[in-house]
């Protein structure tokens, strides 16, 4: 056999991973082969791998009898939509995906080149776990992982694709990453196992209810975006990163083409209720002001009361946080926190700048929220906006009452620019409660009438529930109507693009984590 016969023999058989019968179950139980995914997630022909013919060099066990070639899991670069992006993508046809000390070299390689070329990763994750043959050197490779996915992060974006398992130590890795994609039915993740939590705690629960997309996106936030195949879910991270620059130095891409339905300019005006009380849905009013089709939510089904998401303004990418008043009044509680500082902390690092549109009646009071920390919770979401050196824009389109206004990125908090609907309500709290605590005396000896009660009420509501005497004050820098929020918007990021804002000298924060 001669030499280019035998190459080409060689990368036959890398490619055959496990073999054709393993290949055949991966695909009976609906998942993608490695290479088979990494073919969907990037441009057509652009992969280059790298470490194809690496093999591990343990004997314990058996394991000199099962060699393969790349040793369970695919490395190399290539492009999305023509920029470049490294990858990994652990083969589960050999050895279960398991993680070696070689297939952990070959992951930080991958990693090492990421951060010197200044490139999103993208790791694709389907692995039964550690090599157990192996020992502690397979355990120091996770930590090798570690290691750089923290260093990494706020410089390069990281994705984590769940295609598969991924349980006990390697669940740690996609944590430390920005986003986390996972497969309905074929992937999960837990650090203990069913099995382990039946023996320990004695109950009976299975993977998917354990560790489960649903169960993570929904209950531990965990999951940022689910989809229900491999084909789905690597279509949607294709789209997610053409929101995100290459790195912290550089800026999202703009594109030039864009959409605006300018019928939406007359739809915006009657989102809003005549009666303050009743629900709406937030993301009509973030659909009605950015450009077409371009918001892409982030954690659509933990902590409803808030939203976040990217979006476009003519074609500029925006990091959107909202509160909703469909879910739970928009009030905020430990969740909508935690979820709103993670992704404002995103878009801080990655030059994105952030739209907060406000309804907020407070923080959600009770025994429950105060004894498991919304003081300290609550606080991340401060420091978060108040950390934030990127183009900060406000809009309150109706109440923002107390600490929760503060919070929401407000003017003196460091946000740029403040603008309220006529329709808003800025104040300490809302008519009632206020009237309650200032007549409280009055309300003990039962002095005032009912109907004078009323006009208590009323008073402090006309006094205080409005966008004016915060005008007055400079809190808020104008008054706009809905229908001119998008053009309003367009000016203000645009006399922002050159904004420059250094924080004081230090090695980092202490957030209350």
């Amino acid at each position: 056999m001669d030499k280019n016969t035998d190459l080409k023999k060689r990368r036959e058989n890398s490619h055959l991973g496990g073999g054709k019968a393993r290949i055949d179950k991966q695909h009976e139980q609906g998942k993608l082969t490695a290479r088979e995914r990494i073919t969907l997630l990037l441009d057509e022909n652009s992969f280059h791998e790298i470490g194809q013919f690496v093999e591990h060099r343990s004997t314990a066990f058996g394991l000199d009898k099962q060699v393969f070639p790349g040793d369970g899991v695919v490395t190399g670069f290539g492009t999305i939509h023509g920029r470049l992006i490294y990858v990994f993508s652990q083969d589960f046809t050999v050895l279960g995906g398991s993680l070696s000390e070689t297939h952990a070299a070959k992951i930080c390689r991958i990693m090492d080149l990421a951060m010197k070329n200044g490139a999103p990763l993208i790791g694709i994750n389907d692995s039964g776990g550690a090599r157990i043959q192996e020992g502690v050197v397979s355990l120091a490779g996770y930590a090798d992982i570690f290691y750089r996915n923290t260093r990494a992060s706020g410089v390069i974006p990281q994705i984590s694709v769940i295609m598969g398992p991924c349980a006990g130590g390697a669940v740690y890795s996609p944590a430390l990453t920005d986003f986390i994609f996972m497969v309905e039915e074929t992937s999960y993740m837990f650090v203990t196992g069913p099995n382990v939590v039946k023996t320990v705690t004695h109950e009976s629960v299975t993977s998917e209810d354990l560790g489960g997309a649903k169960a993570h996106a929904e209950k531990s936030g965990v999951n940022h975006f689910i989809a229900t195949n491999d084909v789905e879910c690597l279509k949607k991270v294709r789209d997610l990163v053409t929101y995100f620059p290459q790195n912290s130095n550089e800026l999202a891409p703009h594109p030039k083409q864009f959409s605006f339905n300018k019928a939406k300019l007359e739809t915006i005006k009657h989102i809003l209720p005549e009666n303050n009380s009743i629900p709406y849905d937030i993301r009509k009013v973030v659909d009605n002001v950015i450009d077409d089709a371009s918001f892409r939510e982030v954690q659509e089904d933990f902590a409803k009361n808030i939203v976040v998401g990217f979006g476009r303004l003519e074609g500029r990418t925006l990091g959107i946080i909202a509160n909703q008043p469909a879910a739970m009044a928009g009030v905020l509680d430990i969740d909508a926190s935690r979820k709103g500082a993670r992704f404002v902390r995103f878009c801080d690092a990655f030059n994105i700048p952030l739209l907060v549109f406000e309804d907020v009646p407070g923080f959600l009071p009770g025994t429950d929220q105060e004894w498991r920390g919304i003081i300290t919770h609550g606080a991340k979401l401060l420091y978060a906006f108040a950390e934030a050196t990127v183009p900060r824009i406000t809009v309150i389109t109706r109440k923002a009452y107390g600490g929760a206004f503060d919070v929401m990125n407000s003017k003196n908090i460091g946000a740029d620019l403040n603008y309220a609907w006529p329709t808003a309500e800025i104040a300490v709290m809302g008519a009632k409660g206020a009237a309650e605590i200032i007549f409280k005396r009055e309300i003990a000896s039962a002095s005032i009438p009912e109907e004078k009660w009323k006009e208590k009420e009323a008073e402090y509501a006309e006094l205080f529930a409005n966008p004016y005497r915060a005008a007055e004050r400079g809190i808020i820098d104008d008054v706009i109507l809905p229908e001119e929020t998008r053009a309003k918007l367009i000016a203000g990021f645009k006399m922002l693009e050159n904004k420059a804002e250094v924080l004081p000298q230090k090695k980092h924060g202490n957030i209350p984590l």
